[in-house]
């Protein structure tokens, strides 16, 4: 697992032992990039569910502005932790420990990109878009990224919020979602 471009390009990062943390598979992350390449410098974004950081990584690298991450795993956050002051992007990060919903109900700031990928089939991604949706964190025109095993459903949303793109990369699915403006 590696950053693939960016001021960070090509560095390596840790990933955690055991099969509590799911990295995204580099030709994903490459596609979900693709994307939205242009879509990412001078951004704020929210990597819920971070595992090892490595979206969140890659945002920075291509020119976001600051990344907060949460995870509940204490050893992913560790491993967060280290990633981030390995790619040299602590002073543009937050890291949280904690339960990704428990945040998101207590979150008062604005997003502009935001990384969703939960354990597939728990439930997680529809509960934490739901909350997304309601609280309305998303800036305008803000993009939520989601993956997902390929027998899920994608959530539902209301408007100013609608699914722009579906992608699909073997078992891996990803949803581009977006806040229009009002």
């Amino acid at each position: 697992m590696r950053v693939i471009t960016g001021i960070a390009r090509g560095r390596r990062l840790k990933e955690p032992v055991g099969m509590e943390t799911r990295p995204t598979a580099d030709r994903v992350k490459e596609a979900i990039f693709s994307s939205i390449q242009f879509e990412v410098e001078g951004r704020k974004v929210l990597d819920l569910f971070g595992g090892t950081g490595q979206m969140g990584i890659e945002a920075l690298s291509r020119g976001a502005t600051h990344c907060t991450f949460v995870d509940l795993q204490k050893q992913a956050v560790a491993i967060i932790r280290e990633n981030v002051n390995a790619t040299g992007f602590s002073d543009q990060s937050t890291v949280i420990q904690g339960d990704a919903l428990a945040f998101l109900s207590r979150c008062r700031e604005k997003f502009d990109l935001i990384f969703l990928d939960p354990p597939y089939g728990s439930g997680l991604l529809e509960k934490a878009m739901e909350l997304i949706t309601t609280i309305d964190i998303v800036s305008e025109n803000g993009i939520i990224v989601c993956e997902n095993g390929s027998n899920s459903v994608w959530p539902v949303v209301a408007e100013p919020y609608q699914m722009q793109k579906e992608y699909r990369y073997g078992k891996i699915r990803t949803a581009l979602y977006r806040r229009n403006a009002e």
